[in-house]
């Protein structure tokens, strides 16, 4: 999709919203008019793409709740979890924000998020929200309380540089073979290309472990209160996988965050990245819909697709706001059908309200149809992370990315790095169930 298009798209459905049933997102409980209030809502990741859209809806709120002023503040992606940290730390947190559901399970440990049981209980379109994305919200925090509602769920996979491949005679690989060997035949050093790009640098935790349990076929993250992290199928994985650097992948990519690795794909420096569904926009904006597509990552040694639970993003609230009613009104606005379609439509995601998901437009979207074939698949398998665990975040941000770099390096061994990463979950998991016996 050209980039032409691909705005002309959203200012259509900007439009439709604009128009929609006000019956739909009627307000429940709308103040007196001599009551406005401001609250504060906190974007986690925010950019040229996703910026206009949040002002976009928040326009659309303030004129369905004329008493209601949202105030956005962008958080660049890379960085937006160390603000919520500080902000939480120092008891100065927004009004509403929206937090990756993989971030509840510590939010809630530092009381930090408003429970959502309430609201929802009296909310007619509880039932029009996929259900397992509400209970993963539920599951994954140690009182089972609702701390978010998933408005957008995500996929990870392969992005290809279809027009590269086409020209190297290289198909699109659907085996773990099939992607090492691609990535070695889609390297041209003479001519700057290199068939793949690894993010070394901030945020490379997450994508790595995604793609090790992909690859290994395993999907319990502890066995008898040992980390499955340093399984020999992972230490094999990574092995070939980090030992692409440098020969099949740029020398920066040791300190490659998100942007540097799009970056590269786009500009045609690398032509396979793995990501996830989410980045199709950023895509579309220098590419065309035949230079580019998604495809699933591999199905694993065992020969299923393994794939993240939970991988979803929710509107909370937090605890200390002064509006929690009017916090909600928002919440409730942007999990409608209308709401949900023009966000995910736009940021090329999957919506949550069934139906958003109903509506002809994911048909347009071929990056899509790969999330409903890997989660229609009746093999896939999916991993639980111990999003639960209060270090979690902290051991991958401080442990697990600073030692990929040293592997990138050549100061850590795959399997020292693996051994320490696995030591520091196991550690955390004791803790834990020390707490809670």
């Amino acid at each position: 999709m050209r980039k032409r298009s691909f705005y002309i798209v959203f200012i259509l459905f900007t439009f439709i919203l604009s128009g929609c049933s006000k019956e739909s997102l009627k307000p429940q409980n709308e103040p007196e008019q001599n009551d406005k209030v401001q609250i504060t809502f906190w974007d986690d990741n925010a950019g040229p793409q996703r910026t206009p859209l949040w002002e976009t809806l928040i326009e659309q709120f303030e004129q369905q709740y004329p008493n209601i002023d949202v105030k956005y503040v962008g958080l660049p992606k890379d960085f937006a979890k160390s603000r919520f940290d500080a902000a939480i730390a120092a008891g100065d947190m927004p009004d509403v924000a929206s937090v990756y559901t993989s971030w509840l399970p510590e939010f809630s440990h530092r009381d930090a998020l408003l429970p959502l049981d309430s609201y929802v209980e009296k909310w007619s379109e509880k039932d029009n929200i996929k259900q397992e994305t509400m209970m993963a919200s539920r599951n994954i925090v140690t009182d089972h309380k609702l701390y978010g509602i998933p408005y957008t769920e995500n996929l990870d996979i392969l992005w290809i540089r279809s027009d590269l491949l086409r020209v190297a005679a290289v198909k699109p690989p659907t085996t773990w073979d099939d992607f090492f060997t691609a990535v070695e035949k889609l390297t041209n050093k003479s001519t700057g290309q290199y068939g793949y790009t690894i993010r070394g640098g901030a945020g490379g935790s997450f994508q790595l472990q995604r793609m090790m349990y992909a690859y290994s076929g395993i999907h319990d993250y502890f066995k008898d209160g040992k980390s499955t992290i340093n399984d020999e199928k992972h230490v094999e994985f990574l092995t070939k996988y980090l030992g692409l650097y440098q020969t099949y992948t740029p020398k920066s990519d040791i300190t490659n965050d998100y942007k540097a690795m799009v970056a590269n794909f786009d500009t045609g420096v690398a032509a396979i990245i793995q990501h996830n569904i989410g980045s199709f926009a950023e895509h579309s904006e220098v590419l065309t819909e035949h230079q580019f597509q998604a495809i699933p990552l591999p199905k694993s040694i065992k020969g299923h697709y393994v794939v993240e639970s939970g991988n979803t993003i929710g509107l909370s609230i937090f605890k200390n706001t002064k509006y929690p009613d009017e916090a909600w009104e928002f919440v409730r606005f942007i999990n409608s059908k209308a709401a949900q379609t023009l966000w995910n439509q736009t940021a090329g995601q999957i919506p949550t309200h069934k139906q958003a998901l109903d509506t002809n437009w994911l048909k347009k979207y071929p990056h899509l149809e790969v999330f409903t074939q890997v989660h229609e698949d009746k093999e896939t398998a999916y991993y639980e992370p111990p999003f639960y665990l209060p270090e979690y975040r902290s051991i991958l941000n401080t442990i697990v990315d600073p030692g990929l770099q040293d592997v990138l390096s050549g100061k850590m061994s795959v399997q020292e790095f693996l051994d320490t990463w696995a030591n520091a979950m196991e550690s955390a998991q004791a803790q834990y169930e020390g707490r809670n016996e």
